[in-house]
């Protein structure tokens, strides 16, 4: 059994804003091939095929609080915060099923921003790979925070925890 296994990946937040950044929780979005229903970029660069939902991971977050960023769910531009999944490590075209009916394909990291100069001028640096990872909507739905995510990687990928050697744990 593997940590995963025992510890699901699940959403801590649905964030949106009207444009830029912070993106702010919501206590549940629909979610469209355009992406999340009433979220907005100020860039045209955020608007590309590819790009439609952002993913963070949680413990990303907390490992940047740690090195003295403000930051807490949506505070870096995600649209989900995700907890347990380690999605920076997922390779591209790994298929998430989340329990209520959407499904998202991720499909590349993402990059650090000017943007996120106006939180701390250093946090562009810091979050060089682990800024998050893009995705297309592959399943519509409504999504909620709470909701635990399936993992579907492509054929032959081995999990993460599996590469790393994990926690030692027998397959």
């Amino acid at each position: 059994m593997w940590p995963q296994d025992i510890f699901p990946p699940y959403v801590i937040a649905v964030c949106t804003s009207f444009g830029g950044i912070p993106k702010r929780p919501r206590p549940g979005v629909y979610v469209s091939r355009k992406g999340l229903e009433g979220d907005g970029h100020n860039h045209e660069k955020h608007y590309r095929p590819g790009q439609e939902v952002c993913l963070m991971d949680w413990e990303i977050l907390q490992d940047l609080r740690q090195e003295g960023f403000l930051l807490d769910c949506g505070s870096v531009g995600e649209n989900l915060t995700i907890k347990n999944l380690s999605v920076q490590a997922l390779p591209p075209a790994a298929i998430l099923q989340f329990a209520g009916g959407v499904e998202l394909e991720l499909t590349k990291p993402r990059h650090p921003c000017y943007v996120l100069d106006a939180i701390d001028p250093r946090l562009k640096e810091a979050i060089i790979g682990r800024c998050g990872y893009y995705a297309r909507v592959s399943r519509e739905g409504f999504l909620f925070p709470g909701e635990i995510i399936d993992v579907i990687l492509p054929t032959g990928t081995q999990r993460p925890w599996e590469r790393a050697g994990c926690c030692d744990v027998p397959v």
